[in-house]
């Protein structure tokens, strides 16, 4: 008997894919950045790809570093005293929001930290914060410590909604426990291990009739698809630029501040979030910047900066509707392969099918998926693998093709078909 690589059907696959890029309008995009020769690059949720473009604004700030030193704080073609600012309106639309709503700073992290201290204020009988059981750990670390400072047990006052499945959340689930004892909710608007997109608008509503606090991770998301955030009346957001908007690793994160909060003061201060006609009157007294730019805390990391904004270049020229719709089309287009080549493997789809549920990534499982990421790697195609058993491919719709897809799927078919993942270790890890 043929095997799959023989079929007819597979060469029908693998012709369809060029087809579909040579109609992909946004496949020039592609010259633009550094993709790696000979390999197929489908981890974009974890790192996106340098751009030529980001390349340039990141080159262009350490030049002026290095001709206009001190000076480069007002002088720099960009100046970086106001760098965060002019990032912000650069992003802003990619969030639905009005530019003094956002700003660019700190880490993932380090925002979801300020904001809690600037918009959590638990009363008697209202001091729970509700959250969810697969969101990325380190925003459930953040809640855990904030709490520890109130002097509030997380045992009590954090809430958890749990997933029927590990993968997935019910919504209807998240809303139930919108109860009298919450304060605030903190939720991922896609969950990273499954790709499952959140419905952003609804779940705000029905946390707002409630009359409670409700904000978004939007790491997994920004980029990839498009927000309304100002329309659906989020009270705050926070992201990384690192993944869909490729700004590279560890570039600096960003939060979004509903206007209605506008007035709040910072719960850490620091210099940055001061008026900028006051910061260097070096004033004992804090005079906030009004709108998210007050949330600032340290002097910014321009070095960190500076690539975001070739990158958000790029995204523009795209526009983030195009790159939604190709985005869907490339993982509409990975499930299927999926479904053709590798269900009969033990390979399932842990991915919601509908294109509204869906985010930019798609996630397979199988018992062995750490070891069938080493072997995919050592076969040209990086992958991202989480515990315990899930292969993230993230397809990113700025230079990933059809082609780059099947080829992954034909990889990944050929692993799983002849077993040859038992030639890696067994330990189940992070894969290098």
């Amino acid at each position: 008997m043929n095997t799959y690589k023989e079929t007819i059907e597979l060469r029908e696959h693998e012709a369809q894919a060029h087809r579909l890029d040579a109609n992909d309008a946004l496949a020039h995009l592609r010259e633009r950045f550094y993709c790696p020769e000979d390999h197929v690059y489908l981890d974009g949720n974890s790192l996106g790809l340098l751009s030529r473009d980001a390349e340039t604004s990141l080159l262009r700030v350490l030049d002026e570093w290095r001709t206009l030193a001190i000076e480069g704080w007002l002088e720099a073609e960009t100046p970086w005293f106001t760098l965060a600012e002019t990032l912000a309106a650069q992003l802003s639309p990619l969030i639905g929001a009005e530019p003094d709503s956002v700003i660019v700073t700190n880490s993932t992290t380090v925002n979801l930290h300020q904001l809690l201290a600037t918009l959590f204020d638990p009363i008697p009988g209202r001091d729970t914060i509700l959250a969810d059981s697969v969101n990325f750990p380190s925003d459930l670390y953040a809640l855990k410590s904030h709490l520890r400072l109130r002097g509030l047990d997380p045992e009590q006052h954090l809430q958890l909604v749990e997933s029927k499945d590990g993968l997935t959340l019910d919504e209807d689930a998240i809303i139930a426990a919108m109860t009298d004892r919450i304060r605030l909710i903190l939720l991922p608007s896609v969950v990273y291990t499954s790709g499952q997109l959140l419905d952003i608008a609804r779940l705000t509503a029905e946390a707002h009739r409630r009359d409670i606090m409700i904000g978004f991770d939007c790491s997994h998301s920004i980029g990839a698809l498009p927000h309304k955030l100002d329309e659906w009346d989020v009270d705050f957001a926070f992201w990384c630029s690192y993944k869909y908007l490729c700004a590279g690793p560890g570039a600096a994160g960003g939060l979004y501040l509903n206007r209605r909060h506008h007035q709040r003061t910072p719960g850490m201060a620091g210099w940055f979030g001061c008026r900028k006609d006051r910061q260097f009157a070096m004033s004992p007294d804090f005079d906030v910047a009004s709108g998210a730019g007050g949330l600032q805390i340290g002097t910014p990391n321009i070095l960190s900066m500076a690539p975001l904004q070739g990158a958000l270049e790029v995204i523009a020229e795209a526009g983030i509707d195009a790159l939604r719709a190709k985005s869907l089309a490339l993982t509409k287009y990975l499930i299927r392969l999926a479904d053709t080549y590798l269900a009969e493997f033990g390979v399932t789809i842990a991915t919601p099918r509908l294109s509204e549920k869906r985010g930019g990534h798609v996630a397979l499982r199988h018992p062995e998926a750490a070891r069938i990421c080493r072997a995919l790697r050592d076969a040209g195609v990086t992958p991202d693998f989480r515990p315990p058993d899930i292969i993230r491919l993230a397809p990113v719709a700025l230079y990933n093709s059809y082609s780059d897809c099947f080829t992954a799927i034909h990889k990944l078919c050929d692993i799983v078909q002849n077993r040859s993942y038992e030639a890696y270790p067994t330990e189940r890890g992070l894969v290098p």
